[in-house]
């Protein structure tokens, strides 16, 4: 059997490049500007620009905790982390903004089964 194969000729489409990469804004380091709560999230402002939203309830020690025990928070002198100083609160709890901005530890279900 004979066949016989068409070639066809696709074309790219070029575009021209709107911004240099220069013109881009790259976060290099995440410190924390200020906080605020709702009833279901904690909300990280970072000194960048970014707002990060996390759910209170995967923070059982802050999803169970009042309001008024939230607010008294310090933010710690690198504005990497909040803190919650059982001295002074009802909380005794740390929240590290760098886990909450990427993939955090490996799932029982990521893990390499030996």
């Amino acid at each position: 059997m004979n066949s016989q194969v068409a070639e066809q000729k696709v074309e790219a489409k070029r575009y021209g490049v709107q911004y240099p990469v220069s013109a881009y804004t790259w976060p290099s380091d995440a410190r924390i500007h200020q906080v605020a709560f709702d009833d279901e999230y904690i909300y990280v402002d970072l000194i960048d620009g970014r707002r990060i939203s996390i759910p209170l309830w995967w923070i059982p020690t802050l999803h169970n905790a009042r309001r008024e025990e939230l607010e008294k928070y310090e933010i710690n002198r690198a504005r990497t982390m909040i803190v919650w100083d059982p001295t002074k609160c009802a909380i005794n709890d740390e929240l590290r903004i760098g886990d909450y901005l990427g993939p955090g530890p490996a799932s029982e279900a990521d893990r390499p089964v030996e």
